[in-house]
């Protein structure tokens, strides 16, 4: 190959790099000044979300009741149900209704409860949140509880969210608008050892949400999936927010702030910076850093573990 072809060539590969970049850059400007988020009032009068007593899922069914929304929550503990539909009707001024769902259960059964409280509701928005993992990370065959647990986390972050949206999208798709969020996680964008079970399911969860957003479009349904990384919750374990882990109220205002922007983030800015680094890396070391980790916090929580017995 003489001179002046590669010289071509490399021309030609910096025009598409530069294009690229322009491109890149034309989007992300777009989206961050002049896109504003969908208004999830104009979406329907309520809004449903699973796993809706803490974390991510009541900071959402706050969000929500904050801009005007009745709320369905959904979640396992009647209790606990009782107590946030109170705080948000008192806080809020709005209606709730809770539904009391154990997700590891077969989710035929489930499904014909849900159908019925849900009769005459013009849900607009829906919150796949509800979300299980291990008591702490573990290599596949030494999970506690081994097949029963694996099963658990299978039905409730896969099967619940394919079992809400044949429930409500219906409705959605008849009206010709509402929104679907499901909640992914970062640990879904690369192989994640030791969490190989719940990192599967939620990249399930990614490529599901990605394939709704391209087929409903065009029927007016704003479809999204949200990945994010360390929140303070009970899940994650923290207790203390910190750059890289906002609190859930701090977190879904960001998140929301995204929907009808972006079809597939991280939900903030911190974790997007995260998920550049992790995609930047060369094949292999974010697993590698990824294992190292997390063998860390396997074996911090082994020794919590014998403490407590």
């Amino acid at each position: 190959m003489t001179c002046e072809c590669m010289e071509m060539i490399g021309y030609a590969a910096a025009g598409i790099l530069a294009l690229k970049f322009g491109i890149c850059f034309l989007t992300g400007f777009y989206r961050r000044f002049l896109c504003s988020p969908t208004n999830v009032k104009k979406m329907g009068q309520w809004a449903l979300v699973t796993g809706a007593t803490d974390g991510i899922g009541k900071a959402y069914a706050c969000a929500l009741a904050k801009k005007g929304m009745d709320i369905v929550l959904v979640s396992r503990t009647p209790f606990k149900l009782q107590n946030v539909a109170a705080e948000i009707e008192e806080k809020y001024k709005v209606k709730t209704k809770i539904i009391d769902i154990d997700f590891t259960t077969d989710a035929a059964v489930y499904k014909k409860r849900l159908e019925e409280d849900l009769k005459g509701l013009e849900v607009g928005v829906l919150v796949n949140n509800v979300g299980m993992s291990y008591d702490h990370p573990d290599y596949y065959l030494g999970i506690a509880d081994g097949e029963k647990r694996v099963t658990d986390v299978v039905n409730v972050n896969i099967a619940s969210v394919n079992t809400l949206c044949r429930i409500v999208m219906p409705a959605m798709v008849e009206r010709k608008r509402g929104a679907v969020i499901n909640i992914s996680s970062m640990s879904a964008m690369i192989p994640s050892p030791l969490l190989s079970v719940y990192a599967g399911t939620k990249a399930y969860v990614d490529v599901f949400t990605q394939g709704l957003q391209i087929e409903y479009a065009e029927k007016g349904i704003v479809v999204q999936c949200v990945l994010p990384g360390y929140v303070v919750s009970s899940m994650s374990g923290l207790r203390k927010p910190t750059l890289i882990a906002p609190m859930p109220r701090e977190f879904v205002a960001s998140a929301l702030a995204r929907l009808g922007v972006y079809s597939r983030t991280t939900g903030y800015w911190s974790h997007d910076i995260m998920a550049f680094v992790v995609n930047m890396l060369p094949f292999g070391i974010g697993e590698k850093l990824t294992f190292d980790q997390l063998k860390g916090i396997r074996v911090r929580g082994l020794k919590k573990k014998a403490k407590n017995q």
